[in-house]
């Protein structure tokens, strides 16, 4: 598996541009893969905040992750127009019967591909060996175009969870 997902990023996004990132607790299927990204296409294309186009886009990454951005610079990103997002990600969850909005499972990037790990398993995941603090984390907390090209696959140990999760002695 590439973990280069910087290059799938709109370079002409502003780095302060807004991200949402929904994680599938399985890999989407080819063909829901498919369906999800015309779905993406035709959302993007047509999202508006107050009647503005908002300068957006979508993309699945890594085969269960549905990201989103919206560069505001061009146009701010109202409630609405984030309602409707979310109106997408229950569409597609309905559809696919897939979770995209269960935060209390962690995933890493385990032996080339996408593992999860229950949040309350992570203390045995730790000390088992099965995830070391070297081990990519998907930071799906990053808030940004930039947090998301440097810090969304990151090692555990540099992110919330190695401040929580380990001892690391200074």
């Amino acid at each position: 598996m590439n973990t280069s997902h910087t290059e799938l990023l709109p370079a002409d996004f502003a780095g302060n541009s807004r991200v949402w990132i929904y994680q599938a607790h399985r890999l989407f299927t080819l063909q829901e893969a498919l369906t999800i990204e015309g779905l993406l296409e035709s959302f993007v294309s047509s999202w508006n905040s107050h009647g503005t186009p908002v300068k957006g886009y979508g993309n699945l990454f890594y085969g269960q992750f549905i990201v989103l951005i919206a560069d505001e610079t061009a146009s701010g990103v109202s409630g609405c127009s984030t309602d409707s997002s979310v109106r997408l990600i229950k569409q597609i969850e309905q559809q696919t019967g897939v979770q995209l909005f269960d935060r209390l499972n962690l995933a890493f990037y385990v032996r080339q591909k996408v593992e999860l790990v229950p949040l309350a398993q992570l203390p045995y995941a730790l000390d088992n060996g099965l995830i070391q603090p070297d081990t990519l984390y998907f930071d799906n907390t990053v808030q940004t175009k930039q947090e998301l090209e440097t810090k969304w696959l990151t090692p555990m140990k540099d992110t919330w969870l190695g401040q929580r999760y380990l001892k690391i002695k200074a």
